[in-house]
């Protein structure tokens, strides 16, 4: 056994033997030369370095040459309105619990005394953001079932969204 691992040890040193010369044979316009200079940075000069960098890579084109499409609107607004309800909530509930007067009856009281026009005007902006959010959560539940995925499918339904988004939002403000 021990013979046969010299003798598999040599044959393996015979053969890089045997490869090196012919990768010494190469031509020079095959291999890539870098040169690689060090230099030592503190903190703020590796941040500023960072920066400079980054200044030179190229920027993006997705937004630049992208024709604005319903899908993606609709998919960023559903996030912006699922964002602002849940901070608008979180608000609520840290100024409720600060002391601050936030119940039903002060809002009501304060809201009672608004004129018309702003009341209505009020009701339709923070209904918006709901309706739009509770209708294109629908739309995506229904993708869930794989139904409405195609083109026409997803280009009618965000249609139909905004549609009983500003019917809706209109009905609740006139409430």
């Amino acid at each position: 056994m021990l013979a046969l691992r010299r003798q598999v040890g040599t044959n393996l040193c015979m053969r890089s033997i045997m490869i090196r010369p012919a990768l010494r044979t190469v031509p020079m316009m095959f291999t890539q030369v870098r040169n690689v200079s060090y230099e030592r940075l503190n903190a703020e000069q590796v941040q500023d370095k960072l920066v400079s960098q980054r200044k030179n890579r190229p920027l993006s084109p997705e937004l630049a040459i992208y024709k604005p499409q319903i899908t993606w609107i609709l998919s960023g607004l559903h996030r912006l309105t699922g964002i602002a309800l849940g901070g608008t909530f979180y608000i609520w509930m840290l100024a409720y619990a600060a002391g601050l007067p936030v119940s039903t009856t002060a809002l009501a009281g304060a809201f009672g005394a608004l004129p018309v026009v702003v009341k209505i005007a009020a009701k339709f902006i923070l209904a918006t953001p709901f309706t739009f959010h509770a209708f294109n959560g629908v739309r995506h539940l229904i993708w869930d079932m794989v139904k409405l995925v195609n083109n026409k499918g997803v280009i009618t339904s965000g249609q139909v969204v905004l549609g009983l988004t500003v019917v809706s939002s209109a009905i609740l403000a006139f409430l």
